[in-house]
């Protein structure tokens, strides 16, 4: 199962320093039951695509509570055996928590198959939608326009060896 691991680019770095990404438990996001019910599509690479979205905007919360943090959504994607992602039944159709796993354990570095990364220039983007991150969460429609600018940017694939350039 691949599991899509929402990170900052300090956090890489320090995955990278460790040589896994944890400790655990971890929360990151997956194709679950009630991600397929929401999105109500059979195509495997539009779930994991969505997965992958739900993480980048988790990768956006953690980057707006750390002012110092770099304004680059990143999110690892790493295959785990099935059964170490486990999804909160309670929590299945929750608009907050749709694709949300929790795992138990450090997932290694070396079980990464890709790191998602914002383009350069993205982060100016990402920095407004940080910043209004917590007035779209109370129901401001122009707060959400910004936010939602953010996430008009695709992220970037790169290859595990690339995490030495990325993190600089």
């Amino acid at each position: 199962m691949r599991v899509y691991v929402p990170l900052t680019l300090s956090g890489l770095a320090a995955a990278h320093g460790a040589g896994e990404v944890g400790p655990g438990p971890l929360t990151a996001y997956a194709v679950t039951p009630g991600l397929r019910e929401w999105y109500v599509s059979d195509d495997i690479e539009e779930l994991e695509y969505a997965a992958l979205n739900r993480a980048a905007a988790a990768s956006l919360r953690m980057i707006a509570r750390d002012p110092g943090e770099a304004r680059r959504r990143i999110v690892v994607a790493v295959d785990v055996p099935e059964g170490a992602a486990v999804a909160d039944p309670d929590q299945g159709l929750s608009a907050a928590s749709l694709g949300e796993v929790r795992i138990a354990a450090p997932l290694p570095l070396a079980k990464a198959a890709a790191v998602h990364v914002d383009a350069d220039e993205a982060e100016e983007d990402v920095a407004a939608a940080a910043a209004a991150l917590g007035a779209a969460d109370l129901g401001d429609d122009d707060a959400r326009f910004t936010v939602d600018g953010a996430e008009d940017h695709e992220l970037l694939w790169f290859g595990v060896q690339e995490i030495p350039q990325l993190i600089g």
